[in-house]
């Protein structure tokens, strides 16, 4: 691996799904302000709404925003000019 091409702040942080407390730990450059405490270790804290433990895609949860859509509405709003 080459030397010296990775930024100065490139270093192990912590990734925290707020939705289910899970955490992933890799290295990365993201700007932080907390931090935790994990094994004895200090590192800085990212916390994220989706990951890949909470995405409807990888957990096979399916989620149904509404009964009508926008064609639906679409189709509701010009019905009566259908008529004529």
């Amino acid at each position: 691996m080459k030397k010296k091409i990775h930024p100065e702040n490139y270093r192990p942080v912590v990734f925290k799904d707020i939705n289910n407390e899970k955490i992933i730990i890799c290295k990365s450059t993201v700007t932080t302000k907390d931090s935790i405490h994990i094994n004895g270790n200090d590192y800085p804290l990212y916390k994220m709404e989706i990951s890949s433990y909470s995405h409807p895609f990888f957990t096979g949860e399916k989620r149904f925003l509404g009964k009508t859509g926008p064609a639906e509405k679409f189709k509701k709003k010009y019905e009566k000019y259908k008529k004529l």
